[in-house]
């Protein structure tokens, strides 16, 4: 029977040599969902997203892309991925807007074959989903690190992905554009009904946009709705991350 999550993971373990990395990690997500992932640092966080990219084979358990075994999932685009722009990009790297963004059709059509002919309506259209398209002529250099941001975001998009990945997206972003930053990504979820995966630390500022936490250590010590999360006490809190951890309101 073929799952109903676009993503489904059944007792999932990762170790690197005899390192354990993940532990009986189940988690499923649903087309529309927003979730948060939190967890202190070396939880195991990046290795649970490059397990969903289908980057890493997990050690023992099973993983579903919509409805289909990871290992036998060919529609990459589906799954657009966004890295912590400020430790991956070299700002000065001689590109516009509009190429950086259009590269992120190479995962749809292949590394050579020809962009399709309505790549230049993709591109717009990614980049009006940012609020980005007065930029297409701007040399990606010349923007500051939130405005970067969103056009590996619009890079992403671009491919009209079923499910967006973020990674601590808001890393090297002016905390003055953070929210603005969240409620763009709010904004995708809402009007495109885009399943969006976000690894942050700022689940306070983020609180109002998302629908689901995961709260990860090596393994899941909770999985639910943002109102059940929010019902823990600052103990429950200490006891999966490891120490006090302060809300911020």
């Amino acid at each position: 029977m073929k799952s109903t999550y676009d993503i489904d993971l059944q007792q999932v373990s990762f170790q690197y040599d005899q390192t354990v990395v993940l532990k009986n990690i189940s988690l499923q997500v649903k087309q529309g969902d927003f979730l948060a992932i939190l967890g202190p640092n070396g939880s195991g966080k990046s290795t649970l997203l490059k397990i969903i990219l289908g980057l890493l084979k997990p050690t023992s358990g099973s993983v579903h892309l919509f409805g289909q075994k990871g290992r036998d999932f060919k529609q990459k685009e589906w799954i657009g991925y966004v890295s912590q722009k400020s430790n991956a990009f070299n700002s000065g790297f001689p590109a516009t807007v509009y190429e950086v963004v259009a590269s992120g059709l190479v995962k749809k059509t292949g590394l050579l074959k020809k962009l399709p002919k309505n790549s230049k309506n993709l591109v717009v259209d990614a980049l009006t989903s940012v609020g980005m398209e007065s930029f297409s002529k701007h040399s990606i250099g010349e923007l500051s690190g939130g405005q970067q941001q969103r056009i590996f975001i619009a890079r992403a998009l671009v491919s009209k992905p079923k499910c967006l990945v973020l990674d601590e997206p808001t890393v090297g972003i002016d905390h003055q554009h953070v929210q603005s930053f969240y409620d763009m990504l709010a904004k995708l979820n809402r009007e495109q009904n885009i399943t969006l995966i976000l690894v942050t630390h700022d689940v306070d500022t983020v609180s109002d946009r998302i629908s689901h936490v995961a709260c990860l250590n090596q393994t899941i010590h909770f999985h639910g709705f943002k109102q059940d999360f929010q019902q823990l006490s600052d103990e429950d809190r200490k006891a999966w991350y490891g120490h006090s951890v302060r809300k911020i309101h």
